[in-house]
Formats: C-alpha cells, structure tokens, sequence
C-alpha cells in the first residue's frame, strides 16, 4: 500500500487462519533498502505476514538510511540521534499503520533488525513495549540516547529478544553487544547474546536459530 509512512515490500502468510496474522517487520541496516532482509522472507516462518521497510533518507549514490552516520576527523563516527529519535517514532507510527491496512495481530509484532536497524528496534520495543512481543536484534547495541525505558517493570513481562553478533564485526564491534545483556537483564528482560564467527552480517547459523526461536515465540 502507498499511503503509510514507510515504502515496503510485503509478504503475506503462507498458512491461513481464522484469526489476524502476526507482524514480521524487516529493518534493514545503513546503506541498505527493503530488499536486502527481504530475501530472508521465504525461510521464516509461514504464519507471519512480512513486511519489509525501506528506511526514509536516501543516500548517494543508492541505499538508505534510517538516520546520518557522521565523520569527522576530530570527533571520530557519531550517529544523529535527534534523527534517530525521529526514526523511532516513525516506525512506531508505520506499525500502527500497518496493523490497521492489512488487519494483522496488533499484540503479535515481531521486529528483526539489523546494524542501524537492530538498534532502532531495541529503542522501539524498550520505549514503547506495549506495540512489540518479540525482537531479533542482529549486529546492534542499545543506544541508550535513543531508548527511555520504563520504570514499572511489568511492562517487559511480554517481550522476548533473540540477540546475535558477529565476533569479528569490523563495523559494530562485538564489545557494544556484549553490554546489551546486563542492559536487558536490569529491565527484567532474559538478553543471552549470541555470537557467531563472522563479520558484519548473518552466518548461516545465526540465521537458522533465529529461524528456530522465531517458530518457538
């Protein structure tokens, strides 16, 4: 549909049921766009409906992004948070948008992001807990700039997250990862990171377990 916030491309459940499917919302990484996870969409599990969403800043020459990474020789890469937090709620706003077009579970949202995509999920999920069940939050780290967690507790009971990096990611290092357990964890929330021999991307395995915990959740 052209009229919500966010490009996407969808793919609808392959088994039927008489009740609202569940939402499988894609976000891709920098520099990316909404066919990159997309090829993901016939391996995952058959009773979601997929949606994969193109970030809104173009970039030159192609990809996109959800917010600005900047360079600068005295200050080293920093990420635009205001844009970030932008970002944020705009994926918040895109949800409600697409729960209501294509008559899906609005309490059976599963988010899986990946680099700026899997940071933008943990701030989605940890601030607005009511909108997400589950989250598979691949090469990223909580970015506490952008996440305003809640107080009472009882609003993470729900939430499951499938947490995963490489251990030789040369773009994310896998150090930042490692602080999201403890992270979670002071939210009440189980966070095991899982790790895998690889760079900046998703090795086979990596892909076949979160397929596995995705058919348990």
């Amino acid at each position: 549909m052209s009229n919500l916030s966010l490009e996407h491309l969808i793919q609808k459940p392959k088994v039927q049921t008489d009740s609202k499917p569940p939402l499988l919302l894609l976000l891709h990484g920098y520099g990316s766009n909404e066919e990159d996870l997309f090829s993901f969409a016939p391996e995952l599990p058959e009773k979601y409906f997929i949606i994969s969403a193109k970030a809104p800043l173009a970039m030159q020459p192609y990809g996109n992004a959800w917010y600005t990474i900047h360079w600068d020789a005295t200050d080293g890469k920093w990420s635009d948070d205001e844009e970030a937090l932008a970002a944020r709620d705009l994926l918040v706003k895109f949800i409600d948008e697409a729960v209501e077009a294509y008559e899906l579970d609005a309490k059976n949202v599963t988010l899986l992001g990946f680099s700026q995509g899997c940071i933008l999920s943990y701030a989605v999920a940890l601030t607005y807990p009511k909108k997400v069940k589950n989250l598979i939050g691949l090469s990223g780290y909580v970015n506490e700039a952008i996440t305003e967690p809640k107080s009472d507790l009882s609003a993470y009971k729900h939430l499951s997250i499938f947490s995963s990096h490489g251990s030789v990611d040369q773009v994310i290092p896998v150090s930042a990862a490692r602080k999201v357990p403890a992270y979670l964890e002071k939210l009440g929330i189980e966070g095991k990171l899982r790790e895998y021999p690889v760079g900046h991307g998703v090795a086979p395995q990596n892909f076949y377990d979160l397929r596995d915990w995705l058919l348990k959740h």
